[in-house]
């Protein structure tokens, strides 16, 4: 009994610290208020909600959106533009559709995760990354963004 208690509070201990990792526009406020206090009141409300806005410089898009997964360089007429990419990964098992990290779970052939899917390695089917959000700087000011609505 103890020890089935013990195996219940480690993995609720567990789970908590794997969400206090997860990073949101709170959190990075909380972490950097000196950046957020030097934005408008438009774009402090942009922030919170983890949207950007043209104009936004590259501080305030990590604010909203944190980290970029992948940064490019693009060359045009008009010069250099820096491309910073928010990448998502899909995975297709035969059935269904999984966004983000491959964990584990129930599928239509029963569990799959915690070391492969029966046995087999995962992911199972083609996997798909694409970008789910995409910012362009032009002198460190965003000058042109796109998001990915629907797969």
């Amino acid at each position: 009994m103890k020890t089935t208690r013990l195996s219940i509070v480690l993995a609720a201990l567990a789970g908590t610290l794997w969400l206090a990792g997860c990073s949101s526009p709170q959190t990075r406020i909380s972490d950097h208020p000196e950046v957020f206090a030097q934005l408008t009141p438009q774009e402090q409300a942009l922030v919170r909600a983890g949207q950007v806005g043209l104009g936004f410089s590259t501080e305030a898009v990590k604010l909203a959106l944190g980290q970029p997964d992948r940064i490019t360089l693009r060359t045009d007429a008009m010069g250099q533009m820096q491309v910073w990419h928010y990448a998502e990964t899909v995975y297709y098992d035969g059935a269904f559709l999984y966004g983000g990290q491959y964990w584990g779970g129930w599928g239509r052939r029963g569990w799959w995760g915690g070391g492969g899917y029966w046995g087999r390695p995962y992911p199972v089917g083609p996997v798909n990354t694409y970008d789910r959000f995409r910012v362009e700087f032009r002198d460190n000011k965003v000058v042109a963004f796109n998001q990915e609505l629907a797969r």
